[in-house]
């Protein structure tokens, strides 16, 4: 059987139980039924608002955004399912900076919880840039089962590969 590559970090038991109900092929039905809520949020002008209203809710006194957009090319090109960048632009005599959030367009179709895993991933880095402690508080601050998502989400991107491979979906 091929390596979990989402899960490549949890322990032998933990990838022996997910490969369990690969095989039995109940991982994605497993997932349905936890994940049943869509999101409303579907294009960019959406989902800068969607962001906007839980950074003003978690992190009022953080820099502003300047874009927040669904990417397309972002998980094939950066391994990744989102970024947070800040652009420096030199305007006059003065240095701006820029905050952009991009999104893997992965989110636009994936569960409510899914997307705000990701969104309040991506905001606790404007003000942690490392995967510490400190940035993992943060993210639990803002949703308490920010764990539990985040393991959720890799046996949903798991499934994803599976449902690809076996031509039931575009590769991403």
């Amino acid at each position: 059987m091929q390596p979990l590559k989402y899960l490549g970090g949890y322990p032998p038991q933990v990838q022996a139980q997910v490969r369990e109900l690969i095989a039995q092929d109940r991982l994605g039905a497993l997932l349905a039924t936890k994940y049943r809520d869509p999101h409303a949020v579907r294009n960019d002008g959406q989902l800068y608002a969607y962001v906007q209203a839980l950074k003003d809710r978690h992190m009022r006194k953080a820099a502003p955004l300047g874009k927040v957009i669904y990417d397309g090319k972002l998980q094939v090109l950066k391994h990744a399912l989102g970024t947070h960048t800040t652009i420096s632009r030199v305007q006059g005599g003065r240095l701006r900076a820029s905050r952009e959030i991009r999104i893997a367009s992965v989110f636009r179709d994936a569960p409510a919880e899914f997307l705000k895993m990701i969104v309040v991933h991506e905001l606790a880095h404007m003000k942690e840039a490392e995967h510490n402690k400190a940035f993992y508080q943060l993210c639990t601050h803002m949703e308490p089962d920010y764990h539990q998502l985040e393991f959720d989400l890799r046996l949903y991107l798991t499934q994803l590969e599976l449902q690809a491979r076996a031509g039931d979906l575009p590769a991403s």
